[in-house]
C-alpha cells in the first residue's frame, strides 16, 4: 500500500456534543493488482481524524472506490492501518521532534 495524495478538511459540530477537533482526511493510494483492495479505478481511504484532551486517533474510516465513488467492504489489516495513521499524525504535525 502506497499513499500518493491527500486533501483535509477541518469538520464543524454544529451540536457542540464533541470534544476535540475532528478532520476528514481523504487518502489517494495505490495497491498491487494482487492485492484484495485493488480497484482499477484505484482506492481511496476516508479517515475522520480525531484530536482532544485524550491525543489523536483514527476516530472511523471508509475505503472507496476512487472512480465510482462508493464504499467497499473491507478493512484494513494492522499494518495498514498504522501506516494511514503515522501519514495522517506526520501531517498533522504530530510527529515532529520535539526541540529542546
Amino acid at each position: 500500500m502506497n499513499i500518493t495524495g491527500y486533501t483535509v478538511e477541518k469538520l464543524e459540530d454544529p451540536t457542540g456534543i464533541l470534544t476535540g477537533e475532528r478532520y476528514e482526511y481523504l487518502l489517494e493510494v495505490e495497491v498491487p493488482e494482487d492485492d484484495e483492495l485493488y480497484t482499477e479505478g484505484g482506492l481511496l481511504v476516508k479517515a475522520i481524524y480525531a484530536v482532544d484532551e485524550n491525543g489523536s486517533r483514527i476516530v472511523q474510516y471508509y475505503l472507496m472506490d476512487r472512480s465510482a465513488e462508493n464504499y467497499l467492504d473491507f478493512e484494513l489489516e494492522e499494518d495498514e492501518e498504522e501506516l494511514i495513521r503515522t501519514y495522517i499524525a506526520d501531517r498533522h504535525g504530530e510527529n515532529q521532534p520535539k526541540e529542546d
